[in-house]
């Protein structure tokens, strides 16, 4: 027996799973995972051989349980993703793939308009004049996933500039990206573009240390700047990224109570989802819209109702009324005795609750007994915050 024939047979006895490279995955390519197969293909030195790929467990998908609130469906989503059309890692749609196994209700894929090193006429893989003319095409290319897939799609881009300010800022609900694209060489021009198709404008990663690529000087402190405070009062400022990829800037929420603006926590992911986060990561970024209506018109009617919160790394973000709403309809809470009360958290939402002596986490659907601290009459949710270094509080008495 060959040497080649032995090593297939002893494989396929041994039920040895053969590796399958991710990238078939990324380029789109057609690849079902199965078991390897101990079965002959017929006789002499030819055998089939089924490959599967590591890595991608076929898993169900994460299931996020948040309550309405106030008569509103609460959404998931992810409002700053990049795929090989400007500087991501996979195709567009590999990133509907993710946002199931995600448990996302809404996406935005929000490929730089300035810089495309991939597939674009200069890039990597080179595109005709007409497609890359067309900025609006990763979303042509997801758009039949999407709905395949039951993802709500919202049509964006990124306005990239290398300077801070104004530094990057995510057109949300655009109509035409081709006319935001052709104003490239004037900021203002761009976002006016996108104001005027209606789009809303959301202020990327304020305290990214970036300085040659839109970010700020390394060690230099957040700040609203003179150009920031024009946008906003010309109606070109909406939201701003309280957590972006792994970063969090606290005093964005201060920046949003102050100014009327949504928070969100965003990925802003461009490696894949396996090698950036790992396989529904509960400390992925997600931002909470509360939507009347699972349909992109009620998603767009809540961005500009400021009706967002940010969720990342066990911690939410949000404001008044909607954050403490939220925490009442998530969180059920009964006294038991004078002084001790019983907290049963009925959200997937992580939840730690201090009322004076010591703190409680609530699991989902876990009955948790705490004691109020004598002359204390309310509980503070620890890792939900209303503002900066400001956790929000609960009145229970």
């Amino acid at each position: 027996m060959s040497n080649r024939r032995e090593f297939l047979k002893r494989s396929a006895m041994l039920g040895t799973a053969v590796a399958w490279t991710p990238f078939a995955r990324t380029m789109g390519m057609d690849v079902e995972p199965q078991q390897v197969s101990s079965s002959a293909a017929g006789s002499g030195d030819t055998y089939t051989v089924n490959m599967g790929y590591i890595g991608a467990p076929d898993i169900p998908p994460r299931r996020i349980v948040v309550p309405d609130v106030g008569g509103f469906k609460v959404l998931k989503g992810d409002f700053h993703i990049h795929t090989l059309f400007s500087d991501g890692g996979v195709m567009p749609v590999n990133r509907l793939e993710e946002a199931v196994q995600n448990g996302l209700d809404v996406i935005s894929i929000t490929d730089h308009i300035e810089y495309r090193p991939y597939f674009s006429r200069t890039g990597k893989w080179k595109l005709n004049d007409e497609q890359a003319n067309n900025y609006n095409i990763w979303h042509e290319i997801a758009r039949p996933e999407a709905e395949k897939r039951n993802v709500l799609l919202v049509h964006g881009a990124e306005i990239t500039k290398s300077t801070m300010a104004p530094g990057h800022f995510n057109a949300l609900f655009v109509q035409d990206t081709n006319p935001i694209a052709a104003a490239v060489d004037d900021w203002r021009k761009m976002l006016q573009e996108a104001a005027g198709q209606g789009a809303f404008l959301l202020w990327n990663h304020p305290g990214w240390e970036a300085p040659k690529s839109g970010g700020i000087e390394k060690g230099a402190p957040l700040r609203f700047t003179r150009e920031h405070e024009d946008a906003h009062k010309r109606g070109w400022l909406h939201g701003i990224e309280i957590f972006n990829g792994k970063e969090y800037y606290p005093v964005v929420s201060d920046w949003c109570n102050e100014r009327d603006l949504a928070l969100f926590a965003n990925s802003d992911i461009h490696d894949s989802e396996l090698n950036t986060y790992g396989i529904q990561n509960p400390l992925r970024p997600i931002t909470l819209v509360l939507a009347r209506e699972r349909t992109l018109e009620s998603v767009k009617e809540a961005l500009f109702a400021r009706r967002t919160i940010g969720w990342a790394a066990n911690t939410l973000w949000g404001r008044d009324p909607w954050l403490p709403e939220l925490f009442k309809a998530s969180v059920e809470i009964r006294t038991v005795t004078p002084g001790t009360l019983e907290l049963t958290n009925r959200s997937s939402l992580p939840v730690t609750v201090s009322l004076g002596a010591s703190s409680v986490e609530l699991p989902k659907d876990v009955k948790r007994q705490a004691y109020l601290a004598a002359g204390r009459r309310s509980l503070t949710v620890v890792n939900w915050m209303t503002g900066m270094n400001r956790p929000l509080e609960i009145t229970v008495v």
